[in-house]
């Protein structure tokens, strides 16, 4: 009969865990991707426990060599994971003892798991937001090369899904340019608060030992050392603050995602997909199917579920830990492959796409995009822009009954409508000239967009 392995916390316990309560409560499926943030930071905890005293150097030498090899066995692949350790956390110590013997045991001194999972998942989330940063800025190299390739296609612009006004192509991705940029200082601002070093808090009330916290945040680059233990143990709103960072990063992917299904469509047909980026159908040989746009706009929603899914677990808990928060880790790694995902395929899809200028050109004839301009015209003259507004709103009704566009009415029929109106009109109504004007603000003029894109 196989020796049952003993929990290093059993000793209260009469009776051993049953094989079913195991198997519900462990984690270390999930968690074990921790592995380098606990080790790390049992590393720098052993080096305070050392220099405070609080456990022989000789010692601490000893669990330091025997982290080294724990995680070249992590690395290589040769560690042996078992559900009875319920955790990385407790597996590695586990196999520490193993390793070195009693003094393996001396490694837990001032610390638990409360504090130390809470110092690994902030090492872990600032770690994630430091790779997510980097591929924003990546991707917004991307629009901005993009944008620049492609500096003089003119576009519609639209409100309410129905053509507006004309506008530069590059000024709208440009428009995804600040989003991300916004995010970006989400996540940065995210960092700050996940920035804590929890250690020394203990299960919830701190420690006896004359330990050195600062000591630890030096070693492992924290900004500031938690002040309430009891805080510090049962808080993860740092996760809910990278979730909800997640989810709005998510959601500008997935405006941009919908456009291009939608204008790869054959009713826009403003770009196509490059054949590595789109997939075909089982049944209809003649399609091309927008696959990996559609698969981000479909991520987004998981990452919703998973901020919801993690605010759920937090607004019910009385303080301080509870395990509850165990499953914390389900929406927090999910969510950080996620969107580090749809971040990396974007990048990759968007310099692919092939750019239908002519088209997009071809669409600003339709849906009188100039409506405003001669609006504005009317306005140049004297004439209220309320009472402008009503006049041009005359002239494309007329041009809708007659299946004209605004280009074709006689200089007599905008006279008819307004006696305002003279021959300048003409000027008035070109898309290049109606895109140049725009230079006010934030406008869509080239001379914004080429100084936006300089400064870029």
């Amino acid at each position: 009969m196989a020796t049952r392995k003993h929990k290093l916390w059993e000793g209260r316990f009469a009776a051993a865990t049953a094989p079913i309560v195991e198997q519900f409560t462990s984690s270390i499926a999930l968690d074990k991707r921790l592995a380098p943030y606990d080790i790390a930071g049992s590393l720098a905890h052993c080096h305070m426990l050392v220099a405070c005293g609080i456990i022989p150097a000789v010692d601490g030498k000893r669990i330091c060599k025997g982290l080294a090899e724990i995680e070249r066995e992590i690395v290589d692949g040769t560690f042996r994971y078992d559900a009875a350790d319920e955790d990385i956390h407790m597996a590695i110590e586990r196999r520490l003892i193993e390793k070195i013997g009693p003094a393996g045991g001396r490694l837990h001194t001032a610390r638990s798991r409360n504090d130390q999972v809470a110092l690994d998942l902030r090492l872990f989330v600032r770690a994630e937001i430091g790779m997510i940063l980097k591929s924003i800025t990546t991707f917004q190299k991307v629009l901005a090369a993009t944008a620049r390739r492609h500096a003089q296609v003119i576009m519609p612009g639209y409100t309410h899904l129905q053509r507006a006004q004309p506008v530069l192509f590059a000024h709208h991705l440009l428009a995804y340019h600040e989003k991300l940029e916004r995010d970006g200082e989400r996540f940065s601002d995210c960092r700050r608060r996940a920035d804590v070093m929890p250690l020394g808090s203990g299960a919830l009330a701190g420690t006896t030992f004359p330990i050195d916290p600062d000591q630890v945040a030096r070693e492992l680059r924290f900004a500031r050392v938690a002040t309430n233990s009891i805080d510090a143990v049962s808080e993860r709103d740092f996760i809910v603050e990278f979730l909800a960072a997640s989810a709005m990063l998510a959601t500008h992917l997935s405006r941009l995602a919908e456009e291009i299904i939608l204008w790869s469509s054959t009713e826009f047909g403003f770009v196509s997909l490059p054949d590595e980026f789109a997939t075909g159908s089982s049944i209809m040989p003649q399609k091309k199917n927008p696959d990996v746009a559609e698969l981000v706009r479909g991520k987004t929603g998981r990452v919703y579920g998973n901020l919801v899914a993690m605010l759920t677990i937090l607004k019910g808990l009385p303080l301080a830990y509870n395990r509850d928060l165990q499953e914390d880790k389900v929406p927090l790694f999910d969510t950080a492959d996620t969107v580090k995902g749809c971040l990396a395929v974007m990048t990759a899809m968007i310099p692919r796409l092939v750019i239908h200028a002519d088209r997009m050109r071809e669409a600003t004839s339709d849906g009188f995009l100039v409506a405003t301009d001669v609006a504005d015209y009317l306005v140049t003259k004297g004439v209220p822009f309320r009472e402008a507004h009503h006049v041009v709103g005359q002239a494309v009704r007329r041009c809708i009954d007659s299946r004209r566009r605004l280009e074709d009415l006689t200089l007599k029929e905008w006279r008819e409508l307004s006696p305002a109106f003279g021959a300048d009109v003409r000027e008035w109504l070109s898309i290049d000239a109606a895109i140049a004007r725009r230079t006010a603000g934030s406008g869509t003029a080239p001379a914004n967009v080429a100084r936006r894109l300089r400064r870029l």
